[in-house]
């Protein structure tokens, strides 16, 4: 598939994107924005995105994140320590929707980037500022990547809880991916309201805020109970049998989670004698023996083969997976039938593959329009060049 989307446009056609990112949060969170039919004019410092030079690659310079990254741009290479590039950079916000950066903001204050500067000659501009710490807090203009957000907002603690490991980290970039999620929803809205208001506005996305409150939804726990509550973490998801299960010749993921769903699966196990335990059936029980559950699942899955338990818990219409490398993914059915993974030929890189667009819209979908390139060469220096 070269392409994805019935139509060249998508739900944000004709709005312009200034993008001063590099790396992983800010370059998801304006892919998307392309993949939706913004303009996206990517601006990369002279030696380019630091991300162009990481593994696995083919050719230096187009990394496979890079690609996997930047798609839907255009490519404009400006050093905004020259007067000249500074300028060129200011104009092409003045004439844009929306400007977003993960430079930190006693940065963009010293070279008149700020939002209130910026105001002043585009009114309309959507100012997104996607960066470590809220400049509202005592942490602010602390550097911080996602392994640092990781470790501070409590997911790396979560992750290794009740595995005799320590912390450990998360093995995707978590932080940077759920970031550029929350900017890349938080821009529309704030295009929206302008609609209304004709005004644009400043945005703050700040990893380490944003990251405590993606985990606070279950992990807050009983400190959500001021007084009398007991401690964070979420019962269900913090068990050490949470965990695919072992069967006789591999793993299977299970999750029973409403009442008739536990007791279909018991049934099905053989063991309909825990139909009749009050602790296991009561939703309100089963969830203050949660832990206890799970090590009794996993004894009974260990009793047969993972394709029979895949034949008897479809019958069964119990929540269940097989264990599947990514590898497998390539070849997995419903991968193949959505082009969720598909093939396409680069126009410098050759045959490679990529993500499609997951989100679909019936009347304005989104759609690949170009594909990631090279780093082009900086304008003074074609100048010094000759060129």
């Amino acid at each position: 598939m070269e392409t994805q989307g019935a139509s060249p446009f998508g739900p944000l056609a004709g709005i312009r994107v200034v993008d001063m990112t590099t790396v992983g949060m800010g370059p998801y969170a304006t892919q998307i924005l392309g993949d939706m039919g913004a303009e996206v004019i990517k601006i990369e410092p002279p030696a380019g995105d630091v991300l162009r030079y990481t593994e696995p690659v083919r050719n230096v310079g187009m990394s496979a994140c890079f690609l996997n990254l930047n798609r839907n741009k255009q490519f404009l290479v400006l050093d905004i320590k020259c007067d000249d590039d500074l300028a060129h950079l200011k104009a092409l916000i003045a004439d844009a929707d929306v400007f977003i950066s993960n430079v930190r903001p006693v940065s963009m204050r010293r070279y008149g980037l700020d939002y209130e500067s910026l105001q002043a000659i585009n009114p309309r501009l959507i100012y997104c500022g996607a960066y470590g710490y809220s400049e509202a807090g005592p942490y602010a203009g602390l550097p911080a990547f996602d392994d640092i957000i990781q470790a501070k907002s409590g997911m790396a603690h979560f992750q290794g809880a009740n595995g005799g490991r320590g912390p450990q980290y998360v093995k995707t970039i978590m932080v940077d991916k759920i970031v550029g999620l929350t900017a890349a929803y938080v821009i529309p809205m704030a295009l929206y309201e302008r609609e209304r208001s004709g005004l644009g506005q400043a945005i703050e996305v700040p990893m380490f805020e944003t990251m405590v409150s993606f985990l606070a939804v279950e992990h807050l726990a009983g400190k959500t109970f001021v007084s009398d509550g007991g401690p964070s973490g979420y019962p269900r998801v913090m068990s050490g049998h949470r965990k695919p299960y072992g069967t006789k010749d591999g793993h299977i993921a299970l999750m029973p989670y409403t009442t008739a769903q536990w007791v279909r699966f018991f049934i099905v196990s053989g063991r309909e004698d825990l139909t009749r335990e009050p602790k296991y059936i009561d939703a309100a029980a089963r969830n203050a023996n949660i832990d206890e559950l799970y090590a009794v699942v996993g004894d009974i899955l260990g009793g047969k083969s993972t394709a029979d338990w895949l034949v008897l818990l479809a019958k069964a219409d119990i929540p269940h997976s097989e264990v599947l490398t990514f590898d497998a993914l390539l070849d997995d059915p419903h991968i193949q039938a959505t082009n969720t993974l598909f093939e396409y030929d680069h126009p410098t890189q050759g045959r490679l593959r990529a993500a499609g667009i997951p989100t679909r819209f019936s009347r304005t979908p989104g759609g690949i329009r170009s594909w990631p390139s090279e780093l082009p060469a900086h304008r003074h220096d074609d100048e010094s060049n000759g060129g």
